[in-house]
């Protein structure tokens, strides 16, 4: 009874964990099968002839990318504060139906945050960055709005989650020679860590476009004829080069990430010795497979 307890609660655990990064993951992936296709072929023909239409749903999927990203790390945040500062009530709190229910909720709210572009016509063609993107001199009080629930607000929370995490890291690698039982396992702190990096790469590189936006919106007939083309151009791309270095992270500090990364490849480059080593792996795994009695031993 005792293991099959801890086995569930170590799949809630994992289910808990992983619906939030293949979340993150999907949010990423927007920009890169609409949006960035479309300012690949703004730059080759030096400006956009697609159309009002195609510039609107191209300028709300990037809209609903960058802020399901920071959303879904938020969430992230939330869940590891939760696991590892509150672990007893983390089942009840991350069960399969409520991380079900708040990872819609994620996306609810990231919908609701970027429909307002299309009542104050903020989603326009950017020649500066070939983008149909947001507008930050269309409407002060929505670029306020936006810098806040998009980049202060969010920021906030997940500084103060890492932080207290900090805190309890701190506290158990000082008790850890004295208790024979860490609550914060090794495999733990390595997630809090991949997941942290993220967090300061979001921070670094949404932090100057923000800035603009909020600085713009303060007096925009005043402020943003003097904000440098070359300043907003590096800020802009800089922000959306953060949706591909989310993959490059988790491989670099992932083992797994790094394991599947390399299967995919082989796969891919080479289906012949991918195909062998996964019928060697399973043979292995048939001839080293515990008996029943000891996995119930276990």
């Amino acid at each position: 009874m005792v293991l099959k307890i801890k086995l569930v609660g170590n799949a809630v655990l994992v289910f808990g964990c992983n619906v939030f990064v293949v979340s993150l993951a999907f949010a990423d992936l927007v920009v890169a099968f609409y949006p960035y296709p479309l300012v690949l072929y703004a730059i080759f023909h030096d400006g956009w002839s697609l159309g009002d239409t195609q510039c609107k749903v191209s300028g709300f999927l990037m809209g609903l990318s960058v802020i399901g990203s920071i959303f879904n790390i938020t969430g992230i945040a939330v869940n590891r504060y939760c696991y590892i500062c509150h672990s007893f009530v983390y089942d009840k709190l991350y069960s399969f139906r409520n991380t079900l229910l708040l990872v819609g909720l994620i996306w609810v709210l990231t919908i609701l945050a970027v429909v307002p572009n299309f009542f104050v016509g903020s989603l326009r063609y950017d020649p500066r960055v070939y983008s149909c993107t947001f507008a930050q001199t269309a409407s002060s009080s929505y670029t306020v709005v936006v810098v806040v629930v998009h980049f202060l607000v969010p920021i906030t929370v997940v500084t103060y989650c890492y932080l207290r995490i900090w805190v309890l890291v701190i506290q158990v690698r000082r008790k850890v020679k004295s208790e024979p039982q860490p609550r914060l396992k090794p495999s733990d702190l390595r997630n809090f860590i991949t997941m942290f990096v993220v967090f300061v790469l979001f921070a670094i590189c949404w932090g100057p476009l923000n800035l603009i936006g909020l600085a713009v919106a303060i007096d925009p007939p005043a402020v943003a004829p003097h904000v440098p083309e070359w300043l907003f151009v590096v800020s802009y791309f800089m922000a959306y080069f953060n949706s591909c270095l989310n993959s490059i992270i988790y491989g670099l500090l992932n083992r797994n990430f790094r394991k599947e990364y390399k299967r995919i490849a082989t796969s891919v480059w080479a289906p012949r010795l991918f195909h062998t080593e996964t019928s060697r792996g399973g043979t292995d795994g048939l001839k080293s497979k515990p008996s029943p009695g000891l996995n119930n031993n276990e």
